[in-house]
């Protein structure tokens, strides 16, 4: 088994050409990328985190099968956000009444993202904000709430979400515009 030492220094795709020689270094990769995965499994569903885990390790043996089509024109993160995305997709039509319980958390740096790029939000206290994002997060069309996780939460940028989703960067934008103004929409029947 590679110790974190082994990993640190090396770059996504130079653990995936490592991990093709050795399997051993795919605990490397497990390790990067396992809270930041469940985290994003949470955010987009509301299952409980045995289930989230499930799918996370369904998400690292998908991945260690098919690390062989791995394109490197990709970034590896993109490629491993699009087996999560489908994973999670996958789970979420297999348990179509999803229980509640996880909702999605909020960091303050991600508070801080979405007050500079909502220009609504600008002077309401951020405490009673996160709460609100929350909610409005639950009631937003799914296509909607995922994509503004992906772009605050896990703040990837247009060409990242246009690779996890499979969408041209034009749909990416038109997207988040979108969700942008059903979020503001939404934020002002509270309001």
């Amino acid at each position: 088994m590679q110790t974190s030492k082994n990993c640190e220094n090396k770059t996504d795709e130079e653990l995936v050409d490592l991990t093709l020689k050795d399997k051993d270094y795919f605990a490397c990769i497990i390790s990067r990328y396992e809270e930041k995965l469940l985290r994003y499994i949470k955010r987009i569903t509301n299952m409980s985190n045995e289930e989230s885990e499930d799918i996370l390790q369904e998400t690292f043996i998908k991945a260690y099968y098919n690390l062989n089509s791995f394109d490197l024109d990709l970034k590896f993160s993109s490629w491993i956000y699009r087996i999560t995305h489908n994973q999670t997709i996958n789970a979420h039509r297999k348990n179509k009444a999803r229980p509640q319980g996880n909702s999605v958390d909020i960091e303050d740096h991600v508070l801080e993202n979405i007050i500079q790029d909502f220009d609504f939000v600008e002077e309401i206290d951020s405490k009673y904000l996160a709460k609100d994002i929350k909610k409005i997060l639950d009631k937003l069309d799914e296509k909607y709430k995922e994509i503004l996780i992906l772009r605050f939460f896990e703040e990837k940028d247009y060409k990242e979400i246009s690779d996890i989703l499979k969408k041209p960067m034009g749909t990416v934008a038109t997207l988040i515009n979108r969700a942008k103004k059903q979020f503001k929409d939404e934020y002002q029947k509270i309001n």
